[in-house]
């Protein structure tokens, strides 16, 4: 048998979610629920437990409570093998200062790479949903022979100028990393399409590491890992780009193959959601050969009573829905939708209570928001914003945690 090289995963999960506030008033934008039982950390760190990858520090900076909490409770490796997931937050280990951007969390933190002494470095982003046999990446970096590689996934070139943007030569090296150009480069098979990087990179870990130094020496920098550190491998002629949807999946449907969405929005949030709910979702929650993984609340079966009726939704346990009717929604644990209420189009967070003949439509409920009886939510949106909710640009109205709702 084959003796597998020594692997360090590192998660960055310290990023504030400024685009998803409200819902990330209290809490880091990793642990923002989702898919009604999940976090949107749980998707990264599924993905690379499934693919073996079973050490993994996780680092955490802004309102990380409930992130802290969520992996405490759900992220258990055996420490027998030598597996463990620990949260690890800034220590201030290189000065009087906070991290400083994704590259320079790394730098503060550069006591788990000399102390693990891996082979290879992985460093994924917290907060996207996909999934990703993290292995055959890794599989892909070796046989390049280069220092780092960055997943770059397959986007119309129209939408190019949203995200960085990999322009790489026939043999994958990147010759170019640009930050949301104006003219997006074509693919040399697809010229009508780009590579956007995901923010999942591969790492040597000797050529990481004087890499971390050198721009820790760099008054200049932002010590950032797309913005800088990824740059000077490209400019080092020392980067290549794994394609995204090479990636061989096990129990990936047709639709749902090569699924990845960034939901850095309300807009982007909500959309994603609705991708789950359809007959034939766009991104499958039920493949059971590669599964999503997570705490999963200690209640009873969703009840359904007085003719209260789901369809196209998830409803998860503890759910009484009791004549209400809910429609192409996600609820999450313990919510209660009262009689000849309707939610449409939404999205419930945990303990939420929808009163008699109440109306939720195109909105996001955070946890315990209270609707009292013949409350209207994303029908008048003037209305929503004199209440003083947010409503994104295409009209989801989101209430924070704790409202509880009156008729005005």
């Amino acid at each position: 048998m084959a003796v597998r090289p020594n692997v360090l995963s590192i998660v960055l999960a310290g990023g504030e979610g400024k685009r998803l506030m409200p819902l990330t008033a209290d809490r880091a934008k990793p642990a923002v629920p989702f898919g009604g039982t999940y976090r949107l950390i749980d998707f990264v760190m599924s993905n690379l437990v499934n693919s073996g990858f079973r050490r993994i520090a996780v680092l955490t900076q802004y309102k990380s409570h409930s992130l802290d909490r969520h992996i405490s409770l759900t992220w258990r490796m055996s420490t027998l093998l030598n597996q463990y997931v620990t949260t690890v937050p800034a220590q201030q280990r290189t000065g009087k200062q906070w991290f400083q951007g994704s590259a320079d969390a790394i730098y503060q933190s550069m006591n788990l790479i000399s102390d693990e002494n891996p082979d290879y470095v992985v460093v994924f982003g917290a907060d996207n949903i996909y999934r990703m046999d993290v292995e055959q990446m890794l599989d892909h970096h070796i046989a390049s022979g280069l220092s780092a590689t960055v997943a770059g996934i397959r986007v119309p070139r129209s939408q190019g100028k949203e995200f960085g943007i990999i322009d790489a030569t026939g043999d994958g090296v990147i010759s170019r990393f640009l930050e949301k150009p104006a003219d997006p480069p074509g693919l040399p098979d697809a010229p009508d399409q780009c590579y956007a990087s995901m923010g999942n990179y591969i790492f040597t870990t000797k050529a990481f590491v004087d890499m971390l130094n050198a721009d820790a020496r760099d008054n200049n920098s932002r010590h950032d890992m797309g913005g800088n550190i990824v740059p000077a491998f490209v400019a080092a002629h020392d980067a290549g780009v794994y394609d995204f949807t090479s990636n061989e999946m096990p129990g990936a449907t047709e639709k749902d193959l090569n699924y990845w969405r960034d939901v850095g929005t309300i807009d982007a949030y909500h959309e994603a959601h609705m991708d789950l709910v359809s007959i034939d979702p766009e991104f499958n929650l039920y493949n059971r050969k590669w599964p999503i993984w997570t705490y999963q609340a200690q209640a009873p079966g969703a009840k359904f009573v007085l003719r209260g009726t789901a369809e196209d939704s998830i409803v998860s346990a503890g759910c009484i829905i009791s004549g209400g009717d809910v429609d192409r929604s996600v609820l999450s644990p313990d919510c209660l939708i009262h009689k000849w209420s309707r939610v449409d189009e939404s999205v419930l967070f945990t303990g939420c209570q929808i009163g008699e003949g109440a109306v939720i439509r195109r909105a996001i409920l955070d946890k315990n928001v209270k609707v009292s009886s013949r409350v209207e939510i994303g029908v008048n949106h003037d209305h929503d914003r004199e209440r003083g909710f947010f409503v994104s640009p295409t009209g989801v109205t989101v209430v924070p945690k704790n409202t509880v709702v009156n008729e005005s």
